[in-house]
């Protein structure tokens, strides 16, 4: 037996695990043979219904609201959503395989056999949530910094290369790497996941009545099938609930999540107050001409290296300073919102989005994705500012 197929015992019922590494043609003839072969009860995929939809149906980014999506403070979520998508489908069209094609493959077998299916994986945008909320606004950085390294390397993957994903040592050293790099998200997409799809595909099972035939065969990624058979195993001796409502949700902020937005604006107002009261007036001024010029010099830098239009850029070096000082909005948005107006997406845009999103001159020259990168570059140039200039006004403050 290939080392991508594994049977489980689950109980009085057969599971079938079959691994794939997404964008392998070797992987979907291997789904659709194993399928035919072992007629189970029900298949089960790792894809959550919506996207299963936007797959099937070829539907794309058409009714995207890019100013509705910065104003929702979504902007950061939704560019590590492109530089996934893009890296995805860069590492596919090597092999002319969409990722998804294998899930795709098992659901029309399905289909054509007369076998029920389910969709098991948790709603991808919920996933995405839950990392996001997981993680501080440093590691959201270095999670979108590290999709867009992936998304715009060079490197393509050859079909051998491609099949070794599905070895377990490579997908072992992998996840190890992720774990040390973002342990929140990894626990989020890989360790939730697992669980989550375990659970799906264990109640999947029970609706088919015990039989010679597997009650259920489920497609999902190789880098699940540890996972996945552990918590089945553990599902089998009741030593886990089948119930995974809490990984449906979004967890409320922690107190320090609350207050942390507050830290920074806090910090400088009490620096410039105690320069106020040790250095007089004056000194307070230029400690406060000081920062507002180094806070928006850099994200006006920030939208300048996108690009963006002349107004674009005065305005994040004019809102800069105001965004710092309220954690409920950042400058990102008003440079965001402001491009979006003076460059509006057009529908061209739209329909290209996901093919855009693949390599760094798209990103540039696609005004959607052009519009993400002011938002992100304008923010972290800000942040920048602020943590360059914390230490400039603390030694002017107390100098007096």
């Amino acid at each position: 037996m290939s080392k991508s197929i594994r049977r489980v015992l689950v109980g009085d019922r057969t599971i079938i695990l079959v691994g794939t590494a997404h964008i392998s043609p070797e992987s979907i003839e291997e789904v659709r043979s194993v399928i035919a072969a072992e007629m189970p009860a029900r298949v089960c995929v790792e894809i959550d219904e919506g996207r299963y939809r936007a797959m099937s149906s070829g539907s794309s980014w058409e009714s995207l609201d890019i100013g509705k999506v910065l104003r929702e403070g979504k902007g950061f979520l939704l560019m590590a959503n492109l530089a996934l998508s893009g890296f995805q489908r860069r590492m596919g069209a090597g092999v002319g395989v969409k990722p998804g094609d294998d899930m795709l493959a098992a659901v029309r077998v399905a289909e054509e056999l007369g076998i029920p299916y389910a969709f098991c994986d948790r709603e991808v945008s919920l996933t995405l949530k839950r990392a996001w909320g997981r993680s501080g606004l440093w590691n959201r950085s270095k999670l979108v910094a590290g999709l867009f390294s992936s998304a715009f390397t060079e490197e393509k993957l050859s079909e051998a290369e491609i099949e070794r994903l599905k070895e377990r040592s490579e997908l072992e050293e992998m996840m190890a790497e992720l774990a040390d790099y973002l342990p929140s998200v990894k626990e989020v997409l890989i360790d939730e996941r697992d669980r989550y799809l375990a659970a799906k595909i264990f109640l999947e099972a029970q609706k088919s009545p015990p039989s010679a035939a597997p009650a259920a065969l489920a497609v999902v990624g190789a880098g699940h099938l540890d996972g996945i058979e552990s918590w089945l195993a553990r599902l089998a001796h009741g030593e886990d609930s089948p119930d995974v409502a809490e990984l449906e949700t979004l967890p409320p902020p922690s107190m320090w999540g609350r207050l942390a937005a507050w830290v920074i604006p806090a910090l400088i107002v009490g620096l410039i107050v105690v320069g106020f009261f040790t250095s007089g007036v004056e000194a307070s001024l230029s400690l406060l001409l000081r920062w507002v010029i180094l806070n928006g010099s850099l994200a006006a830098l920030g939208s300048a290296l996108c690009l963006a239009h002349p107004l674009t850029i005065l305005l994040s070096f004019l809102a800069a300073p105001v965004a710092t000082l309220n954690p409920f909005v950042g400058v990102g948005l008003f440079a965001g919102l402001a491009e979006a107006f003076l460059k509006k997406p057009r529908v061209a845009d739209l329909e290209r989005l996901a093919e855009d999103a693949t390599s760094l001159k798209g990103f540039y020259t696609n005004r959607v994705t052009h519009i993400l990168l002011v938002f992100f570059l304008s923010s972290i140039g800000g942040m920048a500012g602020n943590f360059i200039a914390l230490p400039f006004l603390a030694s002017g403050a107390l100098r007096g």
